[in-house]
């Protein structure tokens, strides 16, 4: 591959070592430039309104802002109002030829189809990121961005949050010290989708309407095929259209998931299914569904059963109602199960999390339920962050500063890997029933799911192979 050799604002092309959560601290790199200890880092984001503008502020405050970009012209001017010099954009692929070598590190909140755009095109100019989660829109999409990032040194981290609370590396660091025995099941869930898709929501809506003033619907549309704008898609409803989002699945499981990912360093799986799944439209996800997916085992663990629970089974969307997609209940052990949750159920115990982020958890052993704080903890193996989103921002500014990109404990070698699972999830809902997975190659034993794997671009939007 040829390497980046440019001149960037502060200096030459980034050149850290990036490294999985699980290998994370075994080894260092010596870059050829660190920053110094209050040195300003240049800031700039793609998508900052929303859930975006918190990323860009607590990003902003390790640094200055040179730019930012948002198809929402009045969104982007609310986010920019504290950064007076920042010049405004509303399509990311202007600002990053025209400052591309201005800016030191950029975060991407915008909806899931265009993550891997631009996250992709910031890295091949040399630039350090933040990317929400799911880290990216399609399966192949998740590989090429962990691949580019690493080969090319360049320090990263995906937005869930939980990764750096305390009680969530607490909890990884006791099931795989054998506080549970050996795992033989994960269950996760959650109540999502909260936004419009099937069963009330599966066709285009017909009605015209005229792109609002403040908007560029192009930039918004991205790599996705161009269609007629309609706000049904616009803010944040996007997650529940195929072409945009990633449904309940996509938006919830790099959360609610993460610590099962983390504790068993779960890899890829062998086989995906959907075992449960509502009717299947060709514009929005569906209102329920359960996913089984198929880890192997590996030189640390034993195989692992994964369970999947979303939405409502049920739900004809007339009345909204539906039995709550669930684990069985009997794991529960008399607890109730909340909104959102994870089980991870080995021989010697239960360990339940009642929380999207992991950062809570219990075990049932002996009969009864122990909290967090009455279990024996090993010794710790995993570094200490424990300031939720700011923390997130904070472990990669420290990576960039210190030269060390697996400082960033949701770097996309581990973010890639686990995004590129639980999108596997989504291909199994779109195309029903059971496949092989070889990840290795990145197909199935499936034509009609290996087309699922990545995705035609529009033109001048692709995402280059790494």
């Amino acid at each position: 591959m040829t390497k980046l050799h440019r001149t960037t604002y502060h200096y030459s092309r980034r050149a850290f070592l990036g490294a999985s959560a699980s290998a994370a601290f075994s080894f260092s790199f010596l870059p050829s430039r660190v920053f110094g200890a209050n040195e300003r880092l240049q800031v700039a984001g793609i998508g900052v309104g929303g859930k975006g503008k918190g990323d860009f502020d607590a990003l902003a405050m390790h640094g200055d802002v040179v730019a930012a970009c948002d198809v929402d012209a009045r969104r982007l001017d609310v986010s920019v109002r504290k950064h007076t010099d920042a010049v405004k954009f509303s399509d990311y692929r202007e600002m990053i030829s025209q400052f591309g070598d201005k800016i030191d590190v950029l975060n991407v909140s915008t909806a899931d189809h265009t993550h891997a755009p631009a996250a992709m095109l910031a890295m091949r100019k040399g630039i350090h990121v933040y990317v929400q989660k799911p880290l990216t829109h399609t399966v192949w999409e998740a590989r090429q961005l962990a691949k580019y990032a690493r080969e090319n040194k360049i320090c990263t981290q995906m937005g869930n949050q939980g990764t750096a609370t305390d009680g969530l590396r607490e909890g990884a660091e006791y099931v795989r010290s054998g506080g549970l025995g050996k795992v033989k099941e994960i269950h996760a869930w959650t109540n999502r989708p909260v936004w419009p898709q099937a069963p009330s929501v599966v066709a285009r809506p017909s009605e015209k309407q005229d792109v609002p003033s403040h908007m560029d619907w192009n930039s918004f549309i991205g790599p996705a095929p161009m269609r007629p704008y309609h706000s049904s898609y616009t803010p944040f409803k996007w997650r529940g259209w195929w072409d945009y989002g990633t449904g309940a699945l996509g938006d919830m499981a790099c959360h609610t998931t993460n610590l099962a990912f983390m504790a068993c360093e779960l890899t890829q799986p062998t086989s995906v299914e959907s075992v449960n799944t509502g009717p299947i439209n060709e514009e929005t996800f569906p209102s329920w569904a359960s996913i089984d997916l198929q880890f192997p085992k590996t030189e640390k663990r034993g195989s692992i059963k994964f369970h999947w629970y979303e939405g409502k089974v049920g739900n004809n969307g007339k009345d909204n109602k539906g039995i709550k997609n669930l684990p069985p209940m009997d794991l529960f052990h008399g607890q109730s199960p909340k909104n959102s949750g994870l089980l991870l159920v080995g021989t010697d115990g239960i360990l339940y999390s009642p929380n999207d982020y992991g950062a809570d958890w219990m075990v049932h052993k002996g009969g009864k339920w122990h909290k967090r704080n009455e279990v024996e903890l090993p010794e710790q193996s995993l570094p200490r962050n424990g300031r939720g989103d700011n923390g997130m921002k904070e472990e990669l500014v420290n990576a960039i500063r210190a030269g060390k990109p697996e400082i960033a404990v949701s770097n996309f070698n581990y973010a890639g890997n686990l995004t590129e699972a639980i999108l596997l999830g989504n291909v199994a809902m779109r195309a029903g029933g059971k496949f092989k997975w070889d990840a290795k190659k990145m197909k199935t034993d499936r034509k009609d799911a290996d087309k699922l794997i990545s995705k035609v671009y529009r033109a001048g939007w692709e995402v280059d192979p790494a």
